[in-house]
């Protein structure tokens, strides 16, 4: 079966992106989605006084939070998927991931904000985009008329 995965930050681009999957504009039947969503690593000056059991809680409770919209989009559209929290630098990590499942495709949301914007700060998509084996898709939000 092939995989796609869908990167998630909890957003409503993040929403927009499950809903493109759902209405198959793209895609054929006989996929798995993966949606992966990447909470930050923490410092270890926070390490260093909470325990383990603690920010892994604390991870955990950010993914399901962030996959949450977009597993009901996909649940209601009967796409098969799979929920995958990970944590790190989200850019290695979903395209990490996408590599270990031999990804046909990653499927995210985008801020579009700009490219200026973005050079300054950077972007999750950007890298990614620059750095995935797969095809990317970047699906913006429609804009609101009136």
């Amino acid at each position: 079966m092939t995989s796609i995965v869908l990167a998630t930050d909890g957003s409503a681009f993040s929403d927009a992106a499950a809903r493109f999957i759902a209405e198959g504009r793209l895609l054929q039947n006989g996929f798995t989605v993966h949606v992966v969503h990447v909470a930050p690593e923490v410092s270890g000056q926070v390490r260093a006084f909470v325990s383990k059991e603690t920010i892994d809680d604390w991870h955990k409770e950010a993914s399901d939070k962030a996959m949450a919209a977009v597993c009901d989009i996909l649940a209601a559209a009967n796409v098969p998927f799979e929920r995958h929290p990970l944590h790190g630098f989200a850019p290695e990590r979903i395209v990490a991931y996408a590599n270990s499942v031999d990804a046909a495709a990653i499927v995210m949301g985008t801020h579009g904000r700009g490219s200026f914007f973005d050079a300054v700060i950077g972007s999750v998509a950007g890298r990614v985009l620059a750095q995935a084996e797969c095809p990317v898709v970047l699906v913006k939000t429609p804009e609101k008329k009136g």
